[in-house]
C-alpha cells in the first residue's frame, strides 16, 4: 500500500513539492554560510519525493544552533515551501482520493518549517 501511495503522490505531487525543495537547496549551497540549510533541504526532498514509509524524528544532538539556524530558515525559506504544502495539502484533499496524499501534506509542514535538528527514519 506504502508503494501505491508514493506513485500516486510522485504523479500528483511529489515531484513538484521535491524539485521545490531541491531549488531552495541548491540557492542555500551558492552561498557558502547557508550550506547547512541546503542540505538540509536536500534531506527534506527525498523525503517529499517518496514519503509513505517515512517519519521525522528530533535530533538528540541537536543544539542552539539547530534552533537558531531554524529562525533564519523560516524567514527565508520555510514559510513559502510551508504555502505550498498547506495549498497543495487542500487541493488534494478537495477529493476522496486525494485525502491521504493531503494528509501527508500537512505532515510534511512542521519539518518544512524547522528542519535542523530533525531526521528523516524508515518505518518499521
Amino acid at each position: 500500500m506504502r508503494t501505491l501511495l508514493n506513485i500516486i503522490w510522485l504523479v500528483l505531487c511529489g515531484f513538484w513539492m521535491a524539485v521545490g525543495y531541491l531549488i531552495a537547496g541548491v540557492i542555500c549551497c551558492i552561498l557558502i554560510v547557508t550550506i547547512p540549510f541546503g542540505l538540509a533541504s536536500f534531506r527534506i526532498a527525498r523525503y517529499a519525493f517518496w514519503p509513505f514509509g517515512r517519519t521525522v524524528v528530533d535530533r538528540r544532538d541537536a543544539g542552539a544552533a539547530s534552533c537558531v539556524g531554524n529562525v533564519v530558515w523560516f524567514v527565508f525559506a520555510g514559510w513559502w515551501l510551508a504555502l505550498g504544502h498547506v495549498f497543495t495539502g487542500i487541493a488534494l484533499c478537495v477529493t476522496i482520493v486525494g485525502i491521504p496524499l493531503g494528509i501527508a501534506n500537512f505532515k510534511l509542514i512542521p519539518v518544512s518549517l524547522v528542519p535542523l535538528g530533525k531526521e528523516i527514519v524508515e518505518i518499521a
